[in-house]
């Protein structure tokens, strides 16, 4: 089983999905991409302003998204899609914002090492997704509790 998981820059988890490991992380992107809702005074807010990932989200589909729901990609070009030189307007990365996406690298570490039941899953039946769902819900819980 995989965590997907959408972070805010101070650490708190807006989405969390869980999927079986065969399947890439890019293809559940856009899924919790459109999850996301972060409670507000008047509505929730379900578009952030930036979105920091890893060059494994280095597609077109998940660029086209984000440019469709007017959000800045910070994604960097990964090396093994450019076989040759790609042409037009090159894709947005800063580097001086991308050191922000340490920030989900220690929320995972922070459920791995505090929580050592979340820290490899192998199951295959699907019960075990509920109680894993309902472990990770807890153990986000108080991480966001100790924060606060």
């Amino acid at each position: 089983m995989k965590i997907h998981a959408c972070v805010s820059c101070e650490g708190f988890p807006l989405t969390i999905q869980i999927a079986s490991g065969k399947e890439h992380d890019s293809q559940h992107f856009i899924k919790i991409m459109e999850s996301i809702q972060v409670k507000t005074e008047r509505r929730p807010r379900t578009r952030p302003l930036e979105v920091l990932a890893d060059s494994a989200y280095d597609n077109v589909a998940i660029r086209k998204y984000l440019r469709s729901r007017a959000i800045k990609s910070n994604i960097p070009n990964n090396t093994r899609n450019s076989k040759r030189r790609k042409r037009g307007r090159p894709t947005r990365f800063d580097e001086e914002t991308y050191h922000y996406r340490g920030t989900i690298e220690r929320f995972f570490a922070w459920l791995k090492m505090g929580f050592r039941k979340l820290a490899s899953r192998y199951e295959r039946l699907n019960v075990v997704f509920v109680v894993f769902k309902g472990l990770l819900d807890i153990a986000c819980f108080l991480l966001c509790w100790k924060k606060l």
